[in-house]
């Protein structure tokens, strides 16, 4: 029996290598339509195959206490810790299609004692039976069905490893954007708070004046106004700040509550020009792309499983062992006993279900293919607009220096003439009004710089290197 079972098993596997085979098409990336250059790339950038998206997240990003930030999140957050769990649940989803490709066996016993007392029309008897062995069911995969399924799970697989990515990717940006937001609004708590304090002293020279009559009533209530303005500023951006603490908070994985500080906005590193790499290289740098394609391979694997049901399956089923009826001899004499089953089913009519399941497949890969391509244009678009973004927002953030500098010093000189008597106090109030605006409006121009920079390194596919 043994040399038997050895010859099936030898010749069984000398089929499977000479006639099994995959039906269904095999993987080839589509075409795609890749640029030569990004548009918005500005021409003096580096001409390199190095791209701003490969960088470390802490080489861009090298405020310490931000870092440290990241790393909390990347530790804590909700959605990383679930993106990883689903990875889990593929993993094990492959393990089982994977299983499928080999036989099962189990062990078989079997005991059964009866007796039937005498009756009217029958004498009484009594029966025994007695099974003990091993048994092995196997579905030949001559057609690749399994092996199709296995590899779907394996793409899928692949596919919750990029979705993860995708997921530190966005969490690394999102941290570092809410963080950049949160240093200019205290920048602007700042301005307002600095612009209060001198306000304030203004207000009270002017008091002064009037009260000696040098000056009006009119200039008092004009000081009036700044010192009004500065200070209903203030409320509304300490509302802002503790806001954006807590976002931040929950992005860590915490309870709302306070966020330590690093450096301030403006010293926040950043170049003022990035190399934006090839644009085929963003093919394989973006999670997002990588996913789709990889949901793509899936799909097009599962044509293969819908295609092989069109064939016959074949199954062989062997149960081995001994066999007695009375218990104490069956480990001895001719108990023996052993049963092979070959079993060939070809479907002939399912009602047009075989059929429309390879047309179902079909339009899923179909749709997987579009929606790759789809995918890859607004990856370009999204890094054409954050490079114009980022040049551009560079550019008006110069310029508001410079008026901020004008406005600065137009606001001591009318001071000045104000103190000296060459003029009313409206000069003054137009000038430090026009001040205490450029330096706001200079700080939201740092804080969208920064917030292109987060944004272009995004785009490129930065964030998810670790």
């Amino acid at each position: 029996m043994t040399r038997a079972a050895s010859r099936l098993a030898m010749t069984t596997l000398l089929a499977l290598t000479a006639f099994g085979c995959k039906v269904g098409p095999n993987y080839l990336r589509p075409p795609v339509s890749v640029p030569q250059t990004y548009r918005g790339a500005p021409a003096s950038a580096p001409s390199s195959t190095a791209s701003f998206g490969d960088e470390k997240w802490w080489d861009v990003f090298q405020d310490p206490q931000l870092q440290a930030l990241i790393r909390t999140a990347l530790k804590q957050n909700y959605d990383v810790r679930i993106a990883a769990t689903r990875v889990l649940q593929a993993q094990a989803r492959v393990g089982i299609a994977r299983g499928n490709q080999f036989p099962t066996a189990g062990a078989i016993a079997a005991g059964n004692n009866q007796r039937d007392a005498k009756s009217k029309f029958f004498t009484a008897y009594e029966t025994s039976y007695n099974e003990l062995g091993l048994g092995f069911q196997w579905d030949l995969d001559f057609w690749g069905k399994y092996r199709r399924a296995t590899e779907a799970t394996r793409d899928e697989l692949l596919a919750n490893n990029w979705a993860r990515q995708q997921v530190i990717s966005s969490l690394v940006a999102n941290v570092a954007a809410a963080y950049f937001v949160l240093r200019a609004e205290d920048l602007q708590l700042q301005i307002s708070q600095r612009t209060l304090t001198s306000d304030q002293d203004s207000l009270r020279l002017t008091q002064l004046l009037s009260d000696h009559g040098a000056t009006s009533l009119l200039d008092v209530r004009q000081a009036e106004q700044l010192v009004y303005n500065a200070s209903g500023a203030i409320p509304t951006l300490e509302k802002q700040i503790q806001q954006q603490e807590d976002l931040i908070a929950i992005l860590l994985g915490q309870n709302p509550g306070d966020v330590a500080r690093g450096l301030a906005l403006t010293a926040q590193h950043h170049l003022p020009e990035v190399p934006a790499g090839l644009p085929s290289s963003l093919l394989e740098r973006r999670p997002d792309i990588c996913e789709v394609e990889a949901e793509l391979m899936a799909a097009n694997a599962r044509i293969g499983v819908a295609k092989a049901a069109y064939f016959p399956d074949i199954s062989l089923t062997s149960v081995g062992g001994v066999q007695s009826i009375p218990l104490h001899t069956l480990f001895s004499g001719p108990s023996g006993m052993w049963n092979f089953t070959a079993q060939l089913a070809q479907p002939l009519y399912a009602g047009g279900t075989l059929r429309n399941g390879v047309r179902l497949a079909e339009a899923e890969q179909q749709q997987m293919v579009l929606t790759y391509q789809q995918t890859i244009q607004q990856a370009f678009r999204e890094v054409s607009d954050a490079l114009l973004a980022y040049s551009k927002d560079h550019e008006f953030r110069v310029q508001e220096e410079l008026l901020t500098r004008s406005a600065r010093d137009a606001s001591r000189l009318s001071d000045i003439r104000y103190r000296g008597g060459a003029s009313s106090y409206l000069e003054v109030l137009d000038s430090n009004t026009r001040s205490y605006s450029a330096e706001l409006t200079l700080a939201q121009a740092e804080l969208n710089e920064m917030l292109d920079y987060v944004q272009l390194y995004r785009a490129l596919g930065g964030g998810w290197q670790q």
